[in-house]
């Protein structure tokens, strides 16, 4: 039997599509938003008619007809935190992804409302595969040398996950027997340990952790970061009192702005354009060689974290990502790491086909779907 799954990633700017029959993608798209438009409707809660209906336009204008539809798959966005895996979409997980009841207003969260107005006109079951707000961390990697400040789980899980399970059907083993170590590297990036098929730690990107990106400081020294931003006498003293800081004003908000967008590649070279960047390394530039391998020194010092996590028992390093185009980044991590395990390198995302399998498994029987209860996973320590 051929199963026929459409999948909905929404993004910023544009949203994309996909349709399998089974494992065969048989057609992948991105419809495109007008800017204005979407400022215009305000909340992205707002645009879901909008989306919905140029999702419409774009099908009935390519003669695409949707029945029969076994699978639609929407994109996981703010929900609570979850387990990885495929959900079965109830009324809460449609309504908690809405209302961003864990924080983050992003187009990601209109995936399963999307999906479901689809489902409603062509059938089929509403999946979600591992949510950005996947937790499956071990009680050790939340504790911190802060009370009551516990580290997160917030990671490109559908491309991690995907990743390593493409990377274990090729080489006829099970993601469940297994310890890897997962790397996402592209704009932002996560570095992971996965133990029998749950991702236990994790560097959090975009809340300073792990190596820095494209945009992202990734790891700082605390003290340093104070310093930096609130101390006029500090920033005098070392000669960045003009220093500019994008759209930095002095309140919290800005400053997080500034570490999470305006840093890592784009401070030192006002530009995240990686390709820009990397023809100044292959011209010799000492300051774009010089930061280009600390990125990727940060990438390696953060998977041999990850070996110590696994307590060194490690059946491969599995790396996905669009900087991975590159070809001198690869031989780098390979010499640094490949002492702890083999790497293997997958250039590119596998979104798509990450959704698609999640639901293909629940379809052939191969896994049970999980139901979203909107209990987080994690609610503190008792003691």
């Amino acid at each position: 039997m051929s199963y026929k799954i459409f999948v909905i990633n929404p993004g910023s700017t544009s949203t994309k599509l996909a349709y399998f029959e089974d494992e065969e993608k048989l057609f992948e798209t991105s419809v495109f938003h007008d800017a204005p438009v979407l400022a215009e409707l305000g909340k992205t809660e707002n645009q879901i008619e909008y989306r919905l209906e140029l999702i419409k336009e774009f099908l009935d204008k390519n003669g695409i007809d949707l029945s029969g539809l076994d699978a639609v798959v929407g994109r996981g966005g703010a929900s609570m935190p979850c387990s990885g895996g495929t959900y079965e979409a109830n009324d809460l997980l449609i309504h908690d992804n809405v209302n961003a009841v864990s924080g983050v207003d992003h187009p990601a969260n209109l995936g399963l409302p999307l999906a479901a107005r689809i489902q409603s006109e062509y059938g089929g079951r509403v999946f979600m595969v591992d949510s950005p707000k996947t937790d499956e961390f071990c009680d050790l990697a939340r504790i911190t040398g802060v009370p009551g400040i516990y580290r997160t789980s917030s990671t490109h899980a559908l491309n991690i996950k995907g990743t390593v399970r493409m990377h274990c059907r090729r080489n006829n083993v099970r993601y469940e027997d297994g310890n890897y170590i997962v790397c996402h590297i592209d704009g932002g990036m996560t570095v992971s340990a996965h133990d029998h098929g749950r991702m236990i730690d994790a560097t959090n990107n975009a809340a300073g952790e792990g190596p820095f990106t494209p945009t992202r400081t990734g790891a700082l020294p605390v003290s340093a970061v104070i310093d930096y931003f609130f101390d006029n006498e500090h920033k005098s003293r070392i000669g960045i009192e003009d220093a500019d800081f994008g759209s930095f004003d002095g309140s919290l908000r800005a400053a997080r702005e500034v570490l999470t967008r305006n840093a890592g590649l784009t401070g030192y070279f006002g530009t995240s354009n990686s390709d820009v960047i990397h023809e100044m390394v292959e011209a010799g530039d000492p300051k774009a060689v010089r930061v280009w391998d600390a990125m990727i020194y940060n990438i390696c010092k953060s998977i041999g974290g990850m070996a110590a996590v696994l307590s060194g028992e490690v059946d491969g390093i599995v790396c996905g990502g669009g900087l991975l185009r590159f070809a001198d980044l690869q031989q780098k991590i390979r010499s640094r790491c490949e002492w702890i395990a083999p790497v293997s390198f997958y250039p590119g995302e596998v979104e798509h086909e990450a959704m698609a399998a999640g639901a293909l498994r629940v379809l052939r029987g191969e896994e049970e779907p999980l139901i979203y209860t909107g209990e987080p996973v994690f609610k503190g320590f008792d003691d």
